[in-house]
């Protein structure tokens, strides 16, 4: 398969990639367990192993590209074109890029309300 400009270089295969992912919740897991937070909390905040990838795959095309956050319609080609690459992670995509999240600190689209 060959990626677009948008998309960078593929680094690994998605197997690869969701075992770095569950690695790294767990650990964030472990963290906020440590500090003395109640999971009830915080768990539903953390995204999904499948989500973190997407984001991991976004933080590597944004190094990619000097560091340079993309503009709103780069980072919908560069989500897209990361469905394209590894179609199992579609679902978190879509996900990623719909509305249905934007209550999460971490989440591309959150939206900051004026008061």
């Amino acid at each position: 398969m060959t990626s677009s400009p948008d998309a960078g270089p593929r680094r690994a295969s998605l197997e690869l990639l969701r075992a770095e992912a569950s690695d790294e919740l767990t650990a964030l897991v472990h963290e906020r367990l440590r500090e003395g937070e109640d999971p009830w909390d915080f768990m539903e905040d953390l995204p999904s192993v499948d989500e973190l990838v997407v984001f991991l795959l976004r933080a590597e095309n944004i190094a990619a590209n000097d560091g340079v956050r993309p503009t709103a319609a780069r980072q919908y080609r560069v989500l897209r074109q990361i469905a394209f690459d590894y179609p199992p992670l579609t679902p978190a995509v879509w996900k990623l890029l719909g509305d249905a999240n934007t209550h999460r600190r971490w989440d591309a689209v959150v939206r900051v309300d004026a008061p």
